[in-house]
């Protein structure tokens, strides 16, 4: 014979629910409302204004006919809505700081006429490239109110640190693999500047610009910018050495290597031979693996500073940084690619979703999943002062570029973004300061929101049965690879949403102060939704597997899930305390009733410490016997509702 044990919890501070997962459950939510409005391919490829067949063509695009036409339009309807957007369709790339008012209808007008997510991302556009400060509170405002159901909060990584800590010894969210890594003493120098960093054409060899080098010119010691390299072996990096016969007293950096090891294109600075302050140049290597033919690459250089080359894996296109006249900030991000006798052809710029009204810097460019990096402080999302930031290259230009995450950028600046062969290992310069004062090298494994292939999406919902949303973090954990996620708060609604890797294992974790942890694994395969149920506790709740054998406090397998519940909500939750209190009916000898209402209460509690590794003082564990009934006995229901196990939990 078996007793039953309800299970009472008295919560102190908020209720807890057991909870359900389902992939399709009927609700007021769908995947389209989740995703709808997310800075994604799809967004673009429905409307047709983000391609800027004008921009590398013409510098202002004015059309004074059109112009009076949409000032007469008589009201604000779909009409004004394509009148408005054939004519910002041909804009220069002056046009995005004089005419930024047409961009700002449009967005306003793209609200009620355009396709979803159009509005959201003009009105990013308008944040990159509007000039007057006193509007920009206003269009941030406007932009803000569409995107609550976009808009990613992650946590903070002090605080995703202690919930990794919180259960370290028992399982699920595993220590992370680091982050934030600085690359040490053999790479770095004590006091001077490191940066540039850039893997060669094979993942054992970096190269990278430091000011460790000083010119005593007599009067003064000049530093100056030098090129070194490092080579890895066995997994760890060797002492830089510095690049020699492309070293000169003027300043030299930003290398990069083509994939066959035979060509080297670099910064150098204030050269007597250069057209501008920092000119691109080009090295071959010699026949005694050293390097020489040193030529100046004209076609590519201006009067300007043009620094920071990337080379594509093709050797065929070439990313580089430049704040010469005529781009859309202080700096933007422009490319040339060879043509068929393998020469440079025109510069051109990257356009307007790349490049801001401010600096757009150390372009890398992924070949296999055709991404750029680049480094900005002009994207409305930022961490610290300059952050990563990654766009996918499409048929019909740029994706918006998506924050590279909190595992990657820090409340400083990070620049000079790359990434092995493999997408294993990442290397940048960061300063976590914003005078860049102590910039080093840094390398870690790549977090999944820096992945180039991080694109499928998995995005859903958790709720209560009535439909209200719940507040919670969301973990991913990458079961096949063990790539880092960063964890996110759900939104307001109830809502969040992961750029993944396609084909793989995950473990979603949702947890919270509202309902008991929840976990399910599951392989994505294409983008994904999933509709998440708390079921909220009242008074009192029953758990069936819960039951000890008559006379007896042996804990059994199927009582381990929902005690699972308990221990896992005790780990999530440091300050949280646990009072198990053990009842039985009036029957039997209260002597016996007491001993073994003690031994279950103390049962349970040995299964939480042992299984969970909790402190021992957060629990607690009395055997009352009958002495507290629920219910005057008369019935054998009766007796059953007083043999019971009640969990207090109390926040101290």
């Amino acid at each position: 014979m078996k007793t039953h044990f309800s299970l009472v919890i008295i919560l102190i501070l908020s209720a807890l629910a057991p909870s359900s997962l389902a992939q399709k459950n009927k609700s007021k939510f769908k995947k389209a409302d989740v995703i709808a409005l997310n800075d994604s391919l799809t967004a673009y490829s429905q409307s047709d204004i983000f391609e800027f067949p004008n921009v590398n063509k013409i510098d202002y695009y004015i059309d004074a006919k059109a112009i009076k036409k949409l000032h007469d339009y008589p009201q604000t309807d779909a009409g004004l809505y394509r009148l408005t957007k054939s004519y910002v369709k041909q804009f220069g790339v002056q046009n995005y700081y004089r005419n930024t008012s047409l961009l700002w209808e449009l967005a306003k007008l793209s609200e009620s006429f355009g396709p979803k997510g159009e509005a959201l991302l003009l009105y990013k556009l308008l944040l990159k490239h509007h000039r007057a400060e006193g509007e920009l509170p206003a269009i941030k405002n406007a932009y803000d109110s569409i995107n609550k159901k976009n808009k990613k909060n992650y946590v903070p990584l002090s605080y995703y640190y202690e919930l990794v800590a919180y259960r370290k010894d028992i399982d699920t969210l595993m220590p992370p693999q680091g982050v934030l890594l600085n690359m040490g003493g053999m790479v770095n120098s004590p006091k001077a500047a490191d940066y540039g960093p850039s893997i060669g054409n094979s993942d054992d060899l970096m190269l990278f610009t430091s000011k460790r080098n000083v010119i005593n010119t007599g009067l003064e010691q000049i530093v100056n910018e030098d090129l070194f390299f490092s080579k890895k072996q066995q997994d760890r990096w060797e002492y830089a050495e510095p690049l020699r016969k492309i070293n000169t007293q003027y300043n030299e950096g930003s290398a990069c290597l083509s994939q066959d090891g035979k060509t080297l294109i670099f910064s150098r600075c204030n050269a007597p031979s250069g057209l501008g302050n920092c000119d691109l140049y080009m090295a071959s290597l010699q026949k005694d693996s050293t390097w020489g033919n040193i030529q100046h690459l004209k076609a590519l250089s201006s009067t300007a500073w043009d620094s920071h080359p990337s080379l594509s894996h093709s050797g065929d296109s070439l990313f580089f940084a430049s704040d010469r006249l005529g781009g859309f900030g202080l700096s933007d991000i422009y490319y040339s690619v060879k043509d068929k006798n393998g020469l440079w052809t025109k510069v051109l710029n990257a356009g307007p979703i790349i490049n801001s009204r401010k600096s757009e810097v150390s372009p890398f460019f992924h070949h296999k999943d055709n991404v750029l990096y680049f480094s900005s402080d002009g994207h409305p999302l930022n961490f610290g002062e300059f952050d990563i930031y990654k766009s996918i290259r499409t048929p019909k230009g740029w994706a918006e570029p998506k924050n590279t995450g909190p595992l990657v950028n820090g409340e400083g600046s990070e620049y000079y973004f790359t990434i092995d062969a493999a997408s294993h290992y990442l290397y940048y310069a960061r300063a976590e300061q914003k005078d860049n004062k102590n910039l080093d090298l840094f390398s870690f494994p790549v977090p999944m929101e820096a992945q180039p292939g991080a694109v499928t999406i998995l995005s859903g919902v958790v709720t209560d049965p009535a439909g209200r949303p719940v507040k919670g973090i969301v973990s991913i954990i990458d079961i096949n690879y063990g790539v880092e996620v960063a964890p996110q708060y759900l939104r307001e609604d109830g809502t969040y949403d992961f750029d993944l890797i396609n084909k793989r294992n995950y473990l979603l974790i949702i947890q919270g102060d509202e309902f008991f942890r929840i976990e399910k694994s599951f392989f994505l395969e294409g983008d994904t939704f999933i509709e998440t149920q708390t079921q909220p506790v009242e008074s009192k709740i029953s758990f069936q597997k819960l039951e000890f054998e008559n006379g007896k406090a042996d804990i059994l397998p199927e009582m381990h899930a929902d005690l699972d519940r308990l221990g896992n909500f005790l780990i999530d939750h440091p300050h949280f305390f646990l009072n198990i209190s053990g009842h039985t009916d009036s029957q039997g000898k209260e002597e016996a009733n007491l001993k073994l209402s003690q031994a279950r209460a103390d049962a349970i509690k040995k299964y939480l410490l042992d299984k969970f590794k909790i402190d021992d003082l957060r629990i607690t564990a009395v055997g009352y016997g009958s002495e507290r009934p629920l219910v005057d006995e008369v019935t054998d229901e009766d007796r059953k509702l007083n043999r019971r196990v009640e969990f207090e939990i109390i926040r101290k």
